[in-house]
């Protein structure tokens, strides 16, 4: 079978004929001109879609809420390291900002990034569903 030259990988089309090629080719011995082509369009692939779908970092809360899940943490677990446990509701629910200590003993306690730690959070409500809905309600009448 004759093969397409390489090209970049620019569109939705070009980047599904690459998979279909990469699929066509997964069984190539390494060293091979089809294993040497199967590395580079996979390497292109790669480019591509690092490009057109970045994965975000975590949000800074949810990774804590992950890796309590992940090890199976309560928030009384979490006490020692944040305080009380009001100071801990307000954390995980976002009405309190991590502080430096707070951040260290995280990474510590729970082998999260500090890079994570420290990234701002995403501005949200704290309001209750409920109260959100009368807010929204009163503004449109």
């Amino acid at each position: 079978m004759r093969s397409t030259p390489i090209k970049p990988i620019r569109t939705e089309n070009d980047h599904a004929a690459a998979l279909e090629e990469i699929e066509r080719l997964w069984e190539a011995k390494p060293g091979t001109p089809s294993g040497d082509r199967l590395e580079v369009l996979a390497t292109l692939v790669d480019t591509y879609e690092r490009a057109r779908f970045p994965i975000l970092p975590p949000d800074p809360i949810e990774a804590i809420k992950f890796r309590m899940d992940q090890q199976g943490k309560t928030r009384k677990d979490l006490e020692p390291i944040l305080g009380t446990r009001a100071r801990v509701a307000e954390i995980l629910l976002g009405r309190r900002p991590l502080t430096l200590t707070m951040i260290r003993g995280l990474h510590r306690a729970l082998d999260i990034p500090l890079d994570i730690l420290v990234m701002e959070r995403a501005k949200t409500t704290t309001r209750s569903p409920r109260r959100e809905l009368k807010r929204v309600s009163k503004k449109s009448a």
